[in-house]
């Protein structure tokens, strides 16, 4: 009588059949995997900025008004100009987000700021007015620890900048409106004078969004509804790698940009194989180590932490590569980033970026939104005179450019 056999293994054939499909089953998973992390880490960011927006009601109720954009202690001792560092005042060049900190549970930090003496970075003693030293990182300034904390809710889960050269880096920036001029400086003087009446003219034609720098603003102001106009918008942060959104290109004169905003992204500037990314030779990249959009949250200079509505999210940033307008001449600044200059919102998600509503709704806003003229020259009053669009125009970036806008009785009149 024969035997049965029994089999006790798998054969050769079988396991590699077996690995084939597991394979095949990882490969098609894997994807999957990302696009949930992805919408978690878009789901986060989400719930960042409506906390944010939930403070800046918050500081609107306890105040009457909104943070304002670049505020802060007086011009610094013997300083001619407000863009040159200093470290016994902040020159007014503190960002809203410093004055919304008590009402976003960062106290701790907002008391160490408000008093004198804060401690340096690495924990040691300072010597340092309260209120802080202008937050200009890569000087002796940049040894004041405050400006260097790393707030979680400034941060997007998506970008992956940190560290150096940068202090405290932030994803979500202030809305400037649709013109670059005055974007710096508001209604003020490089010695911070607000008895200017060119330069108080010029805030008032230009500054065109929510936020309006070194100036007071109330949701009274926006006229065009809360919920039809952008407070804040999500942006990228450098990382070093010559992206068009985070290393602005100095392209050539305010007067330049202001009459074709279309030039930042010229075809002959960026890379041929790679247009997310400046070309290699034949760009004036503005990035010197410590200058790089989003480097530096407690700075009110629109690089760090503005935002505007000419060009569509996630397009090139650029820089005039002149000063700013001092009333009634242009004075050459300490550094780049104190220039004018376009800076769009954007973010690493795929496809677009988040914006926060003036009434604190969050809506995410794709790369394709309607942007109307993008060769239309913008408002902008310089001096006593319109160099671009009339004062008061309607803004000619489409539906991107009238959410940007808050007091332009501007029919909002499609989905975004």
């Amino acid at each position: 009588m024969k035997k049965s056999e029994t089999r006790s293994a798998f054969t050769l054939v079988e396991l590699l059949v077996v690995i084939a499909i597991i394979g095949v089953l990882v490969g098609l998973l894997l994807p999957a995997v990302q696009a949930a992390r992805e919408a978690a880490r878009r789901m986060s960011c989400s719930n960042n900025f409506k906390q944010l927006g939930l403070g800046v009601h918050n500081y609107h109720s306890a105040y009457n008004q909104l943070p304002i954009q670049k505020s802060g202690t007086g011009l610094g001792v013997g300083l001619a100009s407000w863009d040159l560092s200093s470290t016994t005042s902040n020159n007014e060049e503190l960002s809203a987000l410093v004055g919304v900190l008590p009402f976003v549970e960062a106290q701790a930090l907002w008391e160490q700021i408000a008093n004198p003496n804060a401690p340096n970075k690495d924990g040691s003693a300072g010597i340092w007015p309260a209120m802080g030293p202008t937050p200009d990182n890569g000087t002796a300034n940049g040894n004041y620890g405050p400006w260097n904390e790393e707030l979680p809710f400034l941060r997007c889960p998506s970008d992956p900048g940190t560290g150096l050269p940068a202090a405290g880096r932030t994803n979500y920036a202030a809305c400037l409106g649709d013109s670059i001029v005055s974007s710096t400086d508001g209604p003020t003087t490089s010695t911070l004078n607000k008895k200017s009446s060119n330069a108080g003219q010029m805030a008032r034609s230009n500054c065109r969004g929510v936020f309006v720098p070194r100036q007071k603003a109330k949701f009274r102001d926006i006229l065009d509804g809360l919920a039809n106009t952008i407070m804040m918008g999500e942006i990228v942060t450098d990382l070093g790698d010559r992206d068009i959104r985070t290393n602005p290109n100095a392209i050539g004169t305010t007067a330049t940009i202001v009459a074709n905003p279309a030039l930042c992204g010229d075809a002959s500037t960026v890379d041929a194989t790679r247009p997310q990314f400046w070309a290699t030779t034949g760009v004036a990249l503005i990035n010197s180590g410590s200058i790089g959009r989003g480097f530096r949250w407690a700075d009110g200079n629109p690089v760090y932490s503005g935002m505007m509505t000419i060009s569509p999210p996630n397009s090139a940033a650029c820089v005039a590569d002149e000063g700013m307008y001092d009333g009634s001449g242009i004075i050459t600044t300490a550094s780049a980033d104190k220039r004018y200059s376009v800076m769009p919102a954007g973010s690493r998600h795929q496809g677009g970026c988040h914006v926060l509503m003036g009434d604190g709704a969050v809506k995410f806003i794709t790369d394709s939104i309607e942007a109307g003229t993008q060769t239309s020259p913008m408002v902008a009053r310089i001096h006593n005179s319109d160099t671009g669009l009339a004062s008061g125009s309607q803004s000619p970036y489409g539906l991107w450019g009238k959410l940007g806008t808050k007091a332009s009785k501007e029919v909002i009149d499609s989905e975004f």
